[in-house]
């Protein structure tokens, strides 16, 4: 299964001010673009050509670090777009809601630990809700590295590499972590992916 680069499901303009028409062009049509094209050709000849994107993840982590950064970043960014929404942020679906308290005591303290996460991962990575063992919890990976390989289901993700934020917010990660969390977060799509990994 080759890897191809997904259409934006909105405009490169809708998410402003919170995400510039700039930065996600760079960010999807240069950065992803890139993790597509790399994966795709590292990906010919390897034992998992013809496989899913999450056993291609799962089966090149610590085997072969090429094709993993390639293919984790791919499987990230497939979700990081549809993990975002014009006017997002707002309600969560009770089912979310639910499994937050349960995991976190509350909602905003759930928000807190997940913003912290990503404010704290040193240098490039990710901060997730992730469900492990039927339970949410926050992670947060280096580089491309997400929960699938560490025995978990990602939820809800956020890319704190620099390409990501940098046009928009500079060295302030922390207000972008905030805005993404407030204003950015399309829960519909967090609630699809809970469902999925609460079977």
């Amino acid at each position: 299964m080759s890897f191809s680069l997904p259409e934006l499901p909105y405009s490169h303009d809708a998410l402003q001010p919170y995400m510039s028409k700039e930065t996600l062009e760079y960010h999807h049509d240069k950065h992803h673009l890139a993790y597509v094209n790399n994966g795709n050709n590292l990906l010919k000849g390897t034992e998992w050509e013809g496989k899913s994107l999450e056993e291609i993840v799962k089966g090149s982590f610590g085997k072969n670090a090429g094709l993993f950064n390639n293919a984790g970043q791919h499987y990230n960014h497939l979700h990081f777009w549809q993990w975002m929404k014009p006017n997002g942020g707002g309600a969560i679906p009770g089912s979310v809601e639910k499994a937050l308290v349960d995991g976190f005591g509350s909602v905003d303290k759930a928000k807190e630990e997940f913003i912290q996460a990503g404010v704290t991962q040193f240098g490039s990575g990710w901060a997730w809700f992730a469900v492990k063992d039927g339970k949410v919890v926050v992670m947060k990976t280096p580089n491309g590295e997400s929960p699938l390989v560490r025995g978990a289901s990602p939820i809800l993700g956020v890319d704190v590499w620099e390409h990501s934020y940098y046009i928009d917010y500079r060295n302030r990660r922390p207000d972008y972590l905030k805005a993404f969390v407030d204003n950015l977060v399309n829960w519909e799509h967090v609630e699809k992916m809970y469902t999925e990994a609460a079977k």
